[in-house]
């Protein structure tokens, strides 16, 4: 037996939250929002398409990093770590107001009336509190975080799972008695969010925030579902702790079975729960943890089985600074296209010259879109990649 410790870093880890990362800059970047290549779009309403696994799949993959990281403090709690999680939530919060924040103040700016001198544009286009939007992807990673992170850390994590099956039912029974499946006004989703957040403040779509309030309570339990794989697997296994390929023979079965139970049932329950991203429905929960969990157990028998690696480079780049990247991809979002320049008597932005100019010309509306998203992120991932080679980690 080799007397060195077996390293029990799974890398498969980080490609599949790179994964994600990548999928989510690339969904929200298309050429154009009127052509968008099938497998890019979201289910409008009730359904799922590939874009709708990939935020869900953070999640879950956060779920587990964060037994990763309480695992460091033995689950012990303290003032001092409690504080810490706070303010890891804070921060994240208020970077997903500022991206909100910095969106509005560019495109203002850019399309500011001619009339208003420089001082009352400049003014306007700072002043946009009272239209932004409260909730969004990072605010609800916060929120979903902190809340994980104390639960682990003040209850005992055999109890977790009647946790997350109380949360579920909880909200279904909501839905039901809420007319939580009504894709408008009338939904209490849309009720509450527009009592508490008021319309100003919330994503125009019927109504409907996809990143409300009341859907928080589903996104705590998929996040805590995640951190009980992570115990499942991560958690101590004196008979397997020295062999790394049991080990992960042993992550593998357990992520398997998982995945196939949560995946079938949820499917199953969709039947009485449809399945819809935009309420974070509990089926969409339990489908979504579940095909997670059956990803990463094939990314693990590819990469830390197989060593098959030298593809999940590219993926890594982004998996190791997965908030940062994400937010490095809404700025240059932003910015691509907020920032115009001349351009035949008129003037374009540096997204409509690379789509309109560059890319629909050769591949068509739709493949252009889609060639648009790819470039965005071949973008990114050059500075990406500069960070992940240079081993420098950015962590929010």
């Amino acid at each position: 037996m080799n007397s060195q410790k077996t390293s029990k870093r799974i890398l498969a880890l980080d490609i599949l939250r790179g994964v994600t990362i990548a999928g989510m800059i690339m969904v929200n970047n298309p050429g154009s929002w009127a052509h968008i290549y099938a497998p890019l779009g979201h289910a409008q309403w009730l359904g799922l398409t590939p874009t709708d696994l990939v935020f869900p799949f953070f999640m879950f993959i956060m779920g587990i990093s964060t037994y990763i990281s309480m695992k460091k403090f033995n689950f012990e709690f303290s003032t001092t770590t409690a504080l810490k999680i706070l303010k890891r939530s804070v921060i994240i919060f208020l970077i997903g107001l500022a991206i909100s924040w910095f969106s509005r103040f560019c495109y203002y700016w850019g399309s500011a009336p001619d009339s208003l001198s420089f001082a009352e544009n400049l003014w306007a286009s700072v002043w946009t509190f009272d239209r932004m939007r409260i909730l969004g992807v990072m605010q609800r990673l916060a929120l979903c975080y902190g809340a994980t992170a104390l639960i682990a850390l003040t209850m005992k994590h055999k109890h977790i799972p009647y946790l997350i099956a109380s949360l579920l039912i909880g909200y279904f029974i909501l839905l039901l008695c809420g007319n939580g499946f009504a894709y408008n006004e009338t939904n209490i989703l849309s009720i509450v969010d527009r009592a508490i957040l008021t319309p100003a403040h919330m994503y125009k779509d019927n109504g409907i925030d996809p990143e409300g309030i009341l859907s928080t309570i589903p996104s705590i339990a998929h996040v805590l579902l995640g951190f009980c794989v992570g115990r499942m697997m991560l958690g101590n296994d004196q008979s397997v702790k020295e062999d790394r390929a049991a080990l992960l023979n042993s992550h593998l079965i357990k992520l398997f079975l998982v995945g196939t139970i949560l995946t079938f049932a949820g499917f199953l329950l969709s039947y009485g729960c449809p399945i819809s991203k935009k309420i974070w429905s509990p089926t969409f929960v339990l489908v979504t943890c579940g095909l997670a969990s059956s990803f990463l157990a094939l990314l693990i028998w590819i990469i830390d089985v197989k060593g098959y690696k030298k593809w999940s480079v590219f993926f890594e780049s982004f998996g190791v600074n997965p908030l940062f990247m994400y937010v490095l991809g809404g700025v240059l979002g932003i910015l691509f296209g907020s920032i115009s320049f001349p351009w035949e008597g008129g003037s374009i932005s540096i997204h409509g010259f690379l789509y309109k100019i560059i890319l629909m010309p050769l591949f068509g509306p739709t493949g252009g879109s889609l060639a648009y998203a790819l470039v965005f992120i071949a973008i990114n991932w050059s500075i990406g990649y500069q960070l992940y080679k240079r081993k420098i980690y950015i962590k929010i």
